[in-house]
């Protein structure tokens, strides 16, 4: 379990989080949702400790992630950014071997190498292993990043808005690729998502946040209703259900 306790966090004198307090629940996937602007990317990047924490406390298994050694942390966590700084001319084999880091600090071993073939497979990327990044679709880039992320082998995995610029079916293949996996692996993956209804369709969770706090949690059958949608995001939508899921009608 990933726990926020009282956590506030100010940006060039602007407060972006505001006494968030927060379990994220152990096992599947975690959806944070909410307008722009509304302190999730800080929140995911201040549990990976790529911002500094400036007041409250996170633990991560019982552990105050403070006295969690960046060893340790980097073999318990990844993160995937929006913002990637790999050159494209890499081949997919290389990135996702970038994910053993941790293990390997930079010499492929053998269980590292059968890790990145079962991650290959698992993402569905075999046969583009040899090409470059740069001469992939952006639906397989972004599956290739977020191999990258899953052969770290770490038991939780934080994603900042990985569907951003993919197009319906890669969206939707990602979606269920990481859903399915996050069961079968029991991992904990906590995803940045805009589009509510892909949070709705495919998280165990939902986490809403607004203005810099949390306003809802809970499992989509639950949280997603029209005054939800009212609250957090200021519109009026209608939601209907579908397969036991509810569905926003835009």
């Amino acid at each position: 379990m990933i726990r926020i306790d009282n956590v506030s966090h100010q940006i060039a004198g602007q407060e972006i989080l505001r006494q968030v307090d927060l379990d994220i629940p152990q096992g599947g996937l975690t959806a944070l949702v909410g307008p722009n602007g509304a302190g999730k990317s800080t929140l995911l990047s201040l549990v990976a400790r790529l911002l500094s924490l400036q007041l409250g406390r996170i633990e991560i298994n019982g552990q105050d992630l403070q006295q969690i050694s960046h060893g340790d942390q980097a073999q318990l966590l990844a993160i995937l950014p929006q913002v990637l700084t790999s050159t494209h001319r890499i081949s997919v084999e290389d990135l996702v071997g970038f994910g053993r880091y941790p293990y390997s600090r930079g010499r492929l071993g053998p269980q590292d190498r059968k890790v990145i073939a079962q991650v290959l497979e698992s993402f569905e990327l075999q046969e583009v292993k040899h090409r470059f990044l740069d001469t992939l679709s952006g639906g397989q880039r972004q599956r290739a990043y977020t191999a990258m992320a899953w052969a770290q082998d770490t038991e939780y995995l934080l994603l900042d808005e990985p569907l951003n610029n993919l197009d319906i079916a890669a969206s939707r293949s990602l979606m269920s690729r990481l859903k399915s996996l996050a069961a079968q692996q029991s991992r904990t993956i906590v995803i940045v998502l805009h589009d509510i209804n892909y949070a709705a369709g495919y998280a165990d969770h939902i986490v809403a946040m607004k203005a810099g706090r949390v306003v809802a949690s809970g499992p989509p059958q639950e949280v997603v209703n029209e005054s939800f949608l009212k609250a957090v995001f200021d519109t009026d939508a209608k939601v209907i259900t579908a397969e036991d899921r509810p569905l926003v009608i835009v």
